[in-house]
């Protein structure tokens, strides 16, 4: 059963932003990523999606979800400075609705970082950049191999 962690696609200068950082929405490359994001993962089984409140993060899986017409769950804990370990037990919870869940550059390596020390396997290096995804696959209830997709060109 795989989870999908996206990383919200490019949103501009957070310093040129002059409203509050949550509301910043993405750039004209970002909206391109995210539609690309959505290409991507035009064939793949998901049935839950999840955000991070931020606008940048909803509007990077907003394509998906109204392509598959599904709503996108906010989630406070997918905000920038989360809890690895709550937002963990949270995708594993979803798992057979194999979730695409957008959050930030923060989280995201901290989640990959656990779950590499917990055993999941991975070529891949701990990287998470504007528009990528991690494929993880869960087996058993326990994530046990990791891919990172880089974002579009």
């Amino acid at each position: 059963m795989p989870i999908y962690l996206i990383r919200h696609a490019h949103a501009g200068s957070r310093p040129a932003w002059r409203g509050e950082d949550a509301a910043r929405p993405l750039s004209a490359k970002g909206i391109a990523q995210a539609e690309a994001i959505n290409r991507a993962l035009r064939h793949e089984p998901i049935r839950r999606i999840a955000s991070s409140p931020a606008v940048r993060c909803i509007e990077t899986v907003a394509p998906l979800a109204d392509r598959l017409g599904l709503r996108v769950e906010r989630r406070d804990q997918l905000f920038e400075g989360g809890d690895a370990d709550e937002v963990l037990a949270l995708l594993l919870s979803w798992a057979k609705r194999n979730p695409a869940v957008s959050s930030h550059g923060d989280l995201i390596p901290k989640i990959v970082r656990r779950l590499i020390a917990s055993g999941m396997k991975t070529k891949d290096a701990n990287i998470s950049q504007k528009g990528s995804v991690w494929v993880l696959e869960v087996d058993g209830g326990k994530v046990v191999k990791g891919r990172y997709v880089p974002p579009p060109r």
